[in-house]
């Protein structure tokens, strides 16, 4: 199930003027760039962002389209500015969801036997195949309660991050996705999960910028399986073309293996199931 959450009464309560001001800056955008692309004067911008001019419905989404604001965020500038919100958020078990759990669920089952899941936007587990058990098998129980939320369940020194043979490299690699992810959202979630995952231990050395290695054109996974050394690397997925919060959100990962020795102890351990 989609966990959600509300908009804090800071962010509900500022001008819809202020909310564009600071989606600019943090894209790094110009007023005249921001101006231009919106087919807008800079002049009727500005009256905009300081409160000057009540922009229109239609501007809000305007502005909110060309500076790529994440859906959930665009009904906050609807509500700021005193419109509806022009988005639907949908559960995942909604009638109208159905050619989505179709499509997801597909992709899930086509990936068999290699490793596959589907995350929400606060990285919280929404679905995922049967491979996913020779990662979750490894952690604690207690990380897998409902929400499980798998940056936790990979960082957590009760979880995966015993196993991960880089632990470093892995580490630094989901917290660059998570900090990309906060900066284009400002999500207060995100920026809490991101800190909690700062206080998880990390014994290896941690890369500042990733750098590859010899021969390397991914950040792999390595993992320790029973005793087996496995390497990964993976896919990213989402929906090309959203119009409801919760299917812009949904992201879909898979994981490949990176060596011959990977897919043959995969394919044997979906063949025989989990011991």
């Amino acid at each position: 199930m989609i966990v959600t959450t509300t908009v804090t009464a800071s962010r509900a309560s500022r001008p819809v003027g202020e909310l564009l001001r600071e989606w600019r800056d943090r894209r790094r955008i110009s007023q005249l760039d921001l101006a231009i692309s919106a087919e807008i004067s800079t002049r009727h911008l500005s009256f905009v962002e300081t409160g000057r001019s009540k922009p229109s419905r239609d501007m809000v989404l305007r502005l909110g389209e060309h500076l790529e604001v994440p859906l959930r965020e665009r009904n906050q500038l609807l509500l700021a500015a005193g419109y509806a919100p022009a988005y639907a958020e949908s559960g995942l078990g909604a009638p109208e969801m159905e050619a989505v759990r179709k499509a997801v669920r597909q992709l899930l089952t086509s990936h068999e036997p290699y490793p596959a899941a589907v995350v929400d936007r606060w990285w919280n587990l929404v679905d995922a195949n049967e491979s996913v058990l020779i990662m979750t098998d490894l952690v604690s129980p207690a990380l897998m309660a409902a929400p499980v939320n798998v940056l936790k369940l990979t960082l957590h020194p009760e979880g995966m991050a015993p196993h991960v043979l880089n632990l470093g490299e892995w580490r630094a690699h989901l917290l660059g996705r998570l900090r990309r992810q906060v900066a284009q959202t400002a999500d207060p979630v995100l920026t809490g999960l991101l800190e909690e995952l700062l206080t998880y231990p990390c014994s290896d050395p941690v890369p500042e910028v990733e750098v590859p290695g010899p021969g390397d054109i991914f950040v792999p996974l390595r993992l320790r399986h029973k005793d087996v050394d496995l390497t990964f690397f993976s896919t990213v997925s989402t929906f090309g073309t959203p119009l409801d919060i919760t299917v812009s959100e949904l992201v879909i990962e898979s994981f490949f293996p990176a060596d011959t020795a990977t897919a043959e102890y995969l394919r044997a351990y979906a063949a025989r199931g989990v011991e």
